[in-house]
């Protein structure tokens, strides 16, 4: 079996098309054929279902494919690690918004300082989105808000995070809130008397929140983190994030208030593939990432928050 072969066959699932890969690849139709053919024949099994529609992957060849992708990816980083004339590796590392901007930052400056000859390439998106790209292989590791993931996975709870009510001054003082800033607290059923800002249905978060079976009443669905915090900070509405949303935002007269009774905490969940299947640089990810996360608690940067 050669990279060839692979490359061929991850073209031509991508393209849905013999003809249209055949093109990408710059050889011709036929050659390319024999080659899955040649693939097909090695492995004693069909991996392409092809029809007037175009070509899918068979139940043998998506299994195939993930494999395929994960050695075409390990096959790059040592072209790479070569032609630079040095031991190198890469690491791709998802994080969610609101764990972005807290950890990002942190995380990068450690791994230079401690692999210096590791190349990282961080990916910010919504957990939904991170879980994705997992399954797709475009990422190594990810933090992510939810434990519904592959069961073949590595999945460790690292950072429960404390749930906070956001608003400006006018929000607060038309909505009678600056008693609770002297607590620094609010009940969670206070939140039903006034409008918020909150993520679509879809997301993370907003599951948490219906999870509590109280009404809430959600005038804006915004996705992005930077605009839901700008919408916040300009109108008389109010937000519900951790505590990390907010940490490095220029918005000075923004307040927050603890939610209890009850309180409601988000865990951040560092997932990967299996350890045997990382490369040493995604094991030095992962441990710089505990580590990162432990010196920003001790230090307290991390507002309500605690190592699970």
């Amino acid at each position: 079996m050669e990279l060839r072969q692979l490359q061929s066959f991850v073209m031509i699932v991508e393209q849905g098309s013999i003809g249209k890969a055949a093109q990408k690849l710059e050889i011709g139709t036929s050659a390319l054929s024999q080659q899955v053919s040649k693939l097909e024949s090695e492995l004693s099994t069909r991996l392409l279902q092809r029809s007037a529609l175009g070509v899918t992957p068979t139940p043998a060849g998506m299994a195939f494919l993930k494999q395929a992708q994960l050695v075409l990816r390990y096959a790059n980083q040592a072209i790479e690690a070569a032609q630079s004339s040095r031991l190198a590796g890469y690491v791709s590392v998802g994080f969610p918004p609101s764990t972005a901007s807290i950890l990002g930052v942190p995380f990068t400056k450690m791994m230079a300082e401690r692999y210096p000859d590791i190349k990282v390439h961080l990916v910010e998106s919504l957990s939904g989105n991170l879980v994705q790209m997992m399954n797709s292989r475009q990422l190594d590791i990810a933090i992510i808000f939810s434990q519904d993931i592959a069961k073949n996975w590595s999945i460790q709870p690292l950072v429960s995070e404390s749930m906070f009510l956001i608003g400006n001054d006018e929000f607060f003082k038309i909505y009678h809130l600056n008693d609770y800033l002297t607590q620094g607290m609010i009940p969670l059923k206070v939140l039903e008397n006034f409008p918020l800002a909150l993520p679509s249905a879809s997301h993370g978060l907003r599951k948490l929140m219906e999870q509590q079976h109280y009404e809430l009443n959600v005038s804006y669905e915004i996705d992005g983190l930077s605009l839901l915090m700008n919408a916040v900070a300009n109108l008389c509405v109010g937000t519900i994030q951790p505590g990390s949303a907010f940490m490095n935002l220029s918005h000075q007269h923004l307040n927050f208030l603890k939610i209890c009774s009850p309180s409601i905490d988000r865990t951040n969940y560092l997932i990967s593939y299996p350890e045997d299947e990382l490369s040493p640089a995604s094991l030095a990810a992962k441990a710089v990432i505990r580590s990162c996360l432990t010196e920003l608690i001790q230090q307290q940067a991390w507002p309500s928050a605690k190592l699970v």
